[in-house]
């Protein structure tokens, strides 16, 4: 396995190839492809992050897997908020924003229980609270 190759890009691949259906670790997960842009770099990336339909919204978490320190993802988002996400053949133009208190409460309630490593994600992530974006499709 060489430097320049991440894990995230099989996951990737298999999702182009299979209309957005993915196994391994995300088997039977809603997973969306996340565009977003570097904020020191401003290069392109792609990260595949389970979702929740809120609405006509998508709403992603913030998780690393219960890692102390937000991901990068979430710092270009907040950084850069209009962009794209690809869901199951389509892509779509969102604008994101940052759930307030209450309504991430509920949405992250919602995955956790459907999805325990959620739950745990949580406990290890403590202090930091999990943000919870919501990814609003644009016309």
């Amino acid at each position: 396995m060489g430097m320049t190759e991440n894990p995230n890009d099989k996951v990737i691949a298999e999702f182009r190839a299979s209309d957005g259906k993915v196994g391994g670790y995300f088997a039977g997960q809603t997973l969306l492809l996340l565009h977003h842009k570097g904020v020191k770099t401003g290069t392109e990336r792609v990260n595949p992050l389970a979702y929740q339909q809120v609405g006509d919204a998508y709403a992603i978490f913030a998780s690393a897997a219960g890692r102390p320190q937000d991901p990068q993802w979430y710092r270009n988002l907040v950084a850069n908020p209009d962009t794209t996400a690809e869901v199951g053949t389509e892509t779509v133009r969102v604008h994101a924003r940052v759930a307030g208190p209450e309504e991430r409460a509920a949405i992250y309630a919602k995955q956790a229980a459907a999805w325990p490593g959620f739950a745990e994600y949580e406990v290890k992530a403590a202090p930091r609270q999990i943000p919870v974006v919501l990814l609003d499709p644009v016309a």
